[in-house]
């Protein structure tokens, strides 16, 4: 669900400044006891290299050509395309891009990355599958707000065991280009309801402001974060695009929540409460 309706800048620098900013490890080979306990504890890992040079170009390169139909994916237009000005580079108007999972040999490599499913093994205790997968591509100058939210309640990710997401930055995410801001331990609340506001999104008025961390990470770099962790990313007014791979993960045991449950974790409907 998406209400058409924008954020003030106001109202942005309220909800998305930061307190401070997420601790990192080095590589994936850091991920030891400690970072799987700030995991379940915090909601998050961060991990500061994990994807080379080579590998990110490699990717930013099938990107595009599924933007200009040489490979096999589904993109999504922040504006329609009929009204790309001529001379614009079209892939700078790309909101996302999705379903390139088993036909973008590419960037399927990514998602099955063994480093991913080692990390994910020890969080499930289980092997993990793909829940969803998807390319964020956040253009400079007005790549829109992402407002906070838990990925759990978006009906792709409602699965009757927690998801974990992985964010990979394909350019540098810096605070002032729409890095990741979490709050830490927010998936300790559990589901909460969502609403048709500017997005179908955590109501703005139950974000507590003074625990919000950014996410800074360069290309290459990985956010692991927890399903029900609330998280969001505002505006992009730089002169820098922020692309990045999202994929999210279910144990394998997991199974797809029922209409019913769903409405109960992530709806008003049982309570009838208001943004």
């Amino acid at each position: 669900m998406k209400a058409n309706r924008k954020a003030t800048p106001e109202l942005e620098l309220t909800l998305y400044r930061p307190v401070g900013l997420a601790r990192s490890v080095k590589t994936m080979a850091d991920i030891g006891e400690e970072q799987l306990k700030q995991y379940r504890e915090e909601g998050y890992i961060l991990v500061e290299q994990f994807l080379n040079e080579a590998e990110v170009q490699t990717c930013k390169e099938a990107l595009t050509d599924i933007v200009f139909g040489r490979a096999i994916g589904r993109v999504q237009y922040g504006i329609s395309i009929d009204q790309i000005a001529p001379g614009v580079d079209r892939e700078l108007e790309v909101r996302k891009i999705h379903d390139f999972a088993g036909v973008e040999s590419r960037l399927q490599q990514v998602i099955d990355h063994p480093h991913i499913h080692a990390v994910l093994e020890k969080i499930f205790s289980e092997k993990a599958k793909l829940a969803q997968e998807m390319a964020l591509m956040k253009p400079a100058h007005g790549g829109g707000e992402k407002p906070w939210h838990q990925d759990m309640a978006y009906g792709a990710l409602a699965w009757s065991k927690a998801v974990c997401g992985v964010w990979i930055a394909l350019d540098d995410a810096e605070v002032d280009n729409g890095c990741m801001r979490i709050i830490p331990r927010s998936h300790m609340e559990g589901a909460i309801p969502h609403y048709a506001v500017r997005d179908w999104q955590i109501c703005d008025t139950n974000i507590t402001a003074n625990r919000v961390l950014a996410a800074p990470v360069r290309a290459g770099g990985v956010l692991i974060f927890h399903g029900l962790l609330h998280h969001g990313t505002p505006t992009n007014n730089s002169a820098n695009r922020r692309r990045s791979l999202q994929h999210h993960y279910a144990p394998v045991s997991a199974e797809k929540l029922s209409p019913q449950e769903y409405k109960r974790l992530f709806t008003n409907e049982m309570t009838g409460a208001e943004c």
